[in-house]
């Protein structure tokens, strides 16, 4: 009778640890660009509930401070540039790349009064992106502006968020601005402008990945798969029903039921963001072209000076993608 007094608190005391442990929320970071709307939709469309998660949603500004909350262990998942993975891990941050997210939409939208018509006219032009180090940031130097025969010091580059840049161009701060969706469609509504590049068209890449760190992919592999899931189910929802996927994150983008336009006209956001989503293209999984292209965007870092190896060797993004989801899920 004594012992089963003991075991029996004992009992009740596991059972409710396990049931901590099986209620225990997971943490998702996201950026509030068209690049992490699977993130988003997963959420408002009930996908992480379907797959039995409790997900908590947190919004960053910035990839280099969503990267640091995985890091230091106060996040478990983001949406976030392949860029911020592979600086950090370089510099010994235990990191993994666990599935694909969105192919690179970067486009150059540029002022009627600025005389630019090619991104070769961008000499001696102020343009906005994002800021230096950024996946945005290290195409645009890269690939972008060296294709065109131009150095960074041939452009005035603003490193600023995507919504500044939109300000930038409606108030004539700058000549052009280099931009994600919605805020390149956004842009093209509020502001005298033409888009004249999309890197997209010239140069696919896969822009946004999935990253996790490796000590919870070892301790709650389970939950970030079952993440994963819900998020290509929100993939699905985005490539194939993209009116239904702007009514869940319409409100994201724009904090207005209708967006006022540069000729006076009253657009519903919902119509802006589904256009925004039929721009791009979402896919769950990295391909062996797009992990080869990571490895020459990691090659560009380096040639930048924004990713070092400790031995100065050349850095290679196998080491830290996980392909381990997608091939259990035959994808």
């Amino acid at each position: 009778m004594k012992l089963s007094r003991l075991l029996i608190p004992a009992m009740a005391a596991l059972l409710m640890a396990g049931q901590a442990l099986a209620e225990e929320k997971l943490r998702v970071g996201y950026l509030r660009v068209m690049d992490d709307a699977q993130a988003i939709a997963a959420y408002e469309g009930g996908f992480y509930k379907k797959h039995g998660l409790d997900v908590e949603l947190v919004e960053f500004t910035s990839g280099t401070d969503l990267i640091k909350a995985i890091v230091g262990g106060q996040l478990d998942t983001g949406v976030l540039g392949f860029t911020n993975a592979a600086s950090w891990s370089s510099r010994g941050a235990d990191l993994k790349v666990v599935g694909g997210a969105q192919h690179g939409y970067h486009a150059i939208v540029v002022r009627n009064d600025a005389n630019i018509s090619s991104v070769a006219d961008l000499k001696g032009k102020t343009l906005a992106s994002q800021r230096e180090g950024s996946t945005a940031d290290t195409v645009l130097r890269g690939v972008v502006l060296k294709d065109a025969g131009l150095t960074p010091n041939d452009v005035n580059v603003l490193g600023v968020s995507p919504q500044v840049a939109v300000q930038s161009l409606v108030g004539n701060r700058v000549e052009a601005a280099f931009l994600f969706e919605p805020q390149a469609s956004i842009a093209k509504l509020m502001a005298p402008v033409t888009q004249i590049y999309e890197i997209g068209q010239v140069w696919p890449f896969p822009c946004m990945v999935v990253i996790t760190s490796g000590e919870v992919l070892e301790n709650r592999k389970e939950a970030v798969w079952k993440s994963l899931d819900a998020q290509r189910d929100a993939i699905d929802l985005l490539q194939n029903q993209p009116e239904e996927a702007a009514k869940l994150i319409a409100s994201y983008f724009i904090a207005e039921p209708t967006l006022k336009t540069l000729d006076g006209r009253e657009v519903p956001r919902e119509e802006v963001i589904r256009d925004a989503i039929k721009s791009q293209t979402f896919s769950p999984i990295l391909t062996p072209q797009e992990i080869a292209r990571m490895q020459e965007i990691a090659d560009i870092m380096q040639a930048q000076g924004s990713l070092k190896t400790r031995d100065g060797a050349p850095f290679d993004v196998t080491r830290i993608v996980d392909l381990e989801w997608q091939q259990a899920r035959n994808l």
